[in-house]
């Protein structure tokens, strides 16, 4: 039995922002699925990975880890900004996350870093496959009807159907999930505090 078959109770999001020697992580807990905030924690790393396209991991994952390591309750989903298997070795930062905890990870990034697509409905739900060497890696997702799409992609323990499934159930008023939008905002904070 997949781990989602009964629907995640508590998902996470979680983001990072740098500065030019340390990352602050942010994760926000909410309780699924009524998107109810529960727990948001912070850390910040000095930087010791220079930054490398597609090694995204090493730069801000430790710190990321770390914030997630500080949750009282340990959730059951994690939504990562980054790419999961959507990536040139198959295994982006949501990847990472996700073995690293064995916990499910879906990657939710604004941006593609491979692949190639046709452009999905301009409705909330619209989506098409993102393929790289002829297999499919991911979804072009349409989280907001007539916004730019995002590029959602299985992590860990999780499929492409289950991705854009709770991708589009975590995602409210806004083009970027509820728990990563909190997350990110969580992260500049505490940047701007610190700097």
């Amino acid at each position: 039995m997949s781990p989602l078959a009964r629907g995640p109770r508590y998902v996470a999001g979680v983001d990072a922002a740098f500065s030019d020697n340390r990352v602050f992580a942010a994760v926000c807990l909410y309780l699924f699925p009524e998107l109810t905030l529960l727990e948001q924690r912070t850390t910040f790393r000095q930087l010791s990975f220079p930054y490398v396209p597609g090694y995204l991991s090493y730069r801000e994952g430790p710190a990321i880890l770390a914030a997630l390591n500080k949750l009282s309750q340990k959730p059951d989903l994690i939504l990562v900004d980054g790419q999961g298997i959507a990536h040139p070795r198959e295994f982006g930062i949501a990847s990472f996350i996700g073995v690293s905890l064995d916990i499910p990870t879906i990657g939710c990034a604004k941006s593609r870093l491979l692949g190639e697509y046709g452009e999905p409905g301009s409705r909330k739900g619209s989506w098409s496959p993102l393929r790289f060497k002829m297999r499919v890696v991911g979804a072009v997702l349409r989280t907001r009807d007539c916004t730019r799409p995002l590029f959602i992609s299985p992590g860990h323990k999780t499929d492409l159907d289950s991705a854009i499934h709770f991708t589009l159930n975590c995602t409210g008023k806004y083009r970027i999930p509820e728990p990563i939008r909190c997350a990110d905002m969580l992260s500049k904070k505490i940047k701007r505090e610190m700097s």
